[in-house]
């Protein structure tokens, strides 16, 4: 009897890991892809967007109707909306040359740090969860209960300065831990798929704050209207560079966030766990990987990223208390920036900066040129659109297929007999 035969031993084709399916293969692909592939998505998406502004340009549209008599005019138009519209969205998110001064004409990129952060903290949340294989698209609800716990512990609790901000944080962290983490218990335990049980958690969450901020603890005394009492001073983030320029201490945890995301994944010996599972949970599991606790743990530390974002919110962006509405759809911006960066922590950073300025720069371009804020969503979503189908982008920049061969010029055979 052979080795493979004998009572107590496992056969060779147990051990052999199987291959991913087909549909986790362009998963991975989309999340981690070439980063080439994003920088061109957000060109092609600019370009896209161009054109709209060219096509919503009250301008534009007059010299239209006369193009064929005097085309230079229209053209004229074209150049003037598109380049006035780029160049108030750089204005408005990076530098205002307008402004006297460089500490005056600096605020713009203050201002899109600001708007940045959350969307960094989100994405890198959603990028750890890419990383082991899971579409963590729950960031609306587990930045309401991180805005929940950490928002009533900045205004129910009386505590020193430094320690109090320090305990709503943390709670806010745990907050979007926990509610993050049940969707891996879930999947753990029952299989059941993380993009249904965070669809389902996000409205659970959302139907509950509602309630305690209408009727519970998070409801603010002699009034009717549905907000949290104000953060206590103690609590707040403090202003990194002035009351103006709307940069405060979530901006340094952002960075803080990023570095260590981008050691857990790099460095550390959980980190390499989590990219197993997420590049072949079946080789992972022979291996001997836990793959049910790593999908615990990873599902607890982008819940507690997420959160990061939830807490930004209240003790940052909106100290005077919150609604059900404090996410402002950071939570699903977040998966744009986690694809766009290619679930990479220092990619989703610069990514997050990039939806940043979007978001700062739009209010420019309404007010400038009258362009609608519409427009940025619309470039934005076209982001995403050209990020998850790479092989357009390859077909419309002639870029080879990654791993494909180089070709070798064919022969001229025809020449070659002549010659001899």
């Amino acid at each position: 009897m052979s080795a493979a035969q004998q009572p107590g031993t496992t056969p060779a084709s147990a051990a052999e890991p199987t291959e991913p399916s087909r549909w986790h293969n362009v998963f991975r692909e989309i999340t981690t892809g070439n980063a080439i592939i994003s920088v061109l998505a957000v060109v092609l998406a600019l370009l896209v967007g161009a054109v709209m502004i060219a096509f919503t340009s009250q301008t534009v549209q007059e010299t239209a109707g006369y193009f064929f008599s005097r085309p230079g005019d229209m053209l004229s138009a074209v150049w003037d909306a598109v380049s006035g519209a780029y160049s108030a969205l750089f204005q408005g998110s990076v530098y205002n040359f307008r402004r006297p001064g460089f500490a005056d004409g600096i605020k713009p990129f203050t201002q899109t740090l600001g708007y940045a952060t959350p969307l960094i903290a989100a994405g890198l949340g959603v990028a750890l969860g890419f990383r082991v294989g899971l579409f963590n698209i729950g960031g609306r609800g587990q930045m309401l209960i991180a805005a929940t716990l950490g928002g009533w512990v900045a205004f129910a609790l009386e505590l020193p300065a430094g320690i109090h901000m320090i305990a709503a944080l943390v709670a806010g962290v745990l907050g979007g831990a926990l509610w993050g983490g049940l969707v891996g218990l879930l999947k753990a335990r029952t299989g059941a798929h993380e993009v249904i049980t965070t669809i389902m958690l996000n409205y659970v969450a959302f139907y509950l704050v509602s309630y305690l901020l209408r009727d519970g603890f998070l409801k603010t005394p002699g009034s009717n209207n549905p907000k949290s009492p104000a953060s206590k001073e103690t609590a707040v983030f403090f202003d990194l560079l002035g009351p103006n320029y709307g940069l405060h201490f979530g901006f340094i945890l952002v960075i803080a966030a990023t570095v260590f995301t981008w050691w857990l994944l790099s460095r550390s010996n959980l980190g390499f766990k989590f990219r197993a599972v997420g590049e072949n949970p079946n080789a992972a599991r022979v291996a001997g990987i836990s793959v049910q606790r790593m999908y615990v743990y990873a599902m607890l530390l982008s819940g507690g990223l997420v959160g990061l974002a939830g807490i930004n919110q209240v003790l940052g962006t909106t100290t005077s208390g919150f609604g059900a509405g404090i996410d402002s759809g950071i939570g699903f911006d977040a998966i744009t920036v986690a694809l766009l960066g290619r679930s990479k922590p220092w990619g989703v950073f610069a990514a997050g900066i990039l939806f940043g300025a979007f978001k700062a720069g739009s209010f420019s371009m309404q007010a400038a040129e009258g362009v609608p804020i519409d427009i940025v969503l619309v470039v934005q979503s076209l982001i995403v659109l050209f990020i998850a189908a790479p092989p357009l982008v390859r077909a419309i920049f002639r870029l080879p297929a990654p791993g494909a061969p180089r070709r070798r010029p064919v022969p001229n055979v025809t020449q070659e007999v002549t010659a001899k």
